[in-house]
C-alpha cells in the first residue's frame, strides 16, 4: 500500500511537473536539439531484449532527475566531458568526447526537463556518502566493481576498467539515494547489461553501504 501511495503521488507530482512553463520549454529544446535520437525519456524500461539495449545511442534518460544533481547537469550541458572512457555500448572504440554543446539558456530549460523526470523507485533520504573500509572491500574484492568502473582512493589516485561509466566525481554528479536503488532494483532500470544484480549477490545492508561508498567518491 505504500508504494502504491509512493507511486500515485509521484504521478501527481509529475503530471503538475509536465504542465509547467519551464518543463515545458526544457521538453521543446531537447526535442528541438534531436536529443531523443540518442536517449529516451518515457519510462520504465523499454528494452525487451539485449539486441534493443545494443541498438541504443546513448543511456536512457527516464529517471534523470531521481539519478543526477541538478547543479552538475547544469553546468554538464553546456561544457560536457566524457562519463564513459569507451562509447555507448562498445568495448572496442573509445568515447569521442563529441556530446553537444548547449547555451547556457538551453542548458537551463534541458535541466529543468530532465531533473522532472524521476522514479518512484528511488526513495529518498536513505543513503549518507560515507567512507567505511568494509565498503571498499566489497567494492574492490567482493564484487567486480573495479573490472569495469574507474575510481579514485582516498589519494585521488585513480584505477579501474574502462567499459562502464567512470565513477570519478560521483559525489558531485549522482543522488546517492539513486546509486542505492540502481544496486538493488539493476533490473528495474536496465534488465539488460554487463553489471552484475547486485540484489542477488549482497544484502540490503552491504547494497547500502556500497551506495554511501561510491557517492562518496570525489
Amino acid at each position: 500500500m505504500r508504494r502504491l501511495a509512493v507511486s500515485a503521488f509521484l504521478g501527481v507530482a509529475f503530471l503538475a511537473m509536465a504542465a509547467s512553463p519551464a518543463f515545458a520549454a526544457g521538453d521543446a529544446v531537447f526535442k528541438d536539439k534531436n536529443c531523443s535520437s540518442c536517449h529516451y525519456t518515457t519510462g520504465p524500461a523499454q528494452e525487451k531484449s539485449i539486441a534493443d539495449q545494443l541498438a541504443k545511442k546513448g543511456p536512457e534518460l527516464w529517471y534523470a532527475g531521481s539519478k543526477f544533481k541538478k547543479t552538475w547537469l547544469l553546468a554538464w550541458l553546456q561544457d560536457p566531458k566524457p562519463i564513459r572512457p569507451m562509447k555507448y555500448n562498445s568495448i572496442t572504440a573509445k568515447n569521442g568526447g563529441d556530446h553537444p554543446k548547449l547555451s547556457a539558456v538551453d542548458a537551463a530549460g534541458v535541466t529543468d526537463f530532465l531533473m522532472g523526470l524521476t522514479s518512484a523507485d528511488v526513495e529518498a533520504g536513505l543513503i549518507t556518502p560515507k567512507y567505511k573500509p568494509k565498503a571498499k572491500l566489497i567494492f574492490n574484492k567482493k564484487m567486480p566493481c573495479l573490472g569495469c568502473h574507474k575510481s579514485p582512493d582516498k589519494k585521488g589516485n585513480v584505477s579501474g576498467g574502462l567499459s562502464g561509466p567512470s565513477l570519478v566525481g560521483a559525489s558531485k554528479r549522482l543522488n546517492p539515494d539513486w546509486i542505492y536503488a540502481y544496486l538493488s532494483k539493476t533490473t528495474t532500470f536496465k534488465p539488460y547489461r554487463d553489471m552484475p544484480d547486485f540484489a542477488s549477490y549482497l544484502s540490503e545492508s552491504k547494497m547500502k553501504l556500497l551506495a554511501a561508498y561510491v557517492a562518496n567518491f570525489k
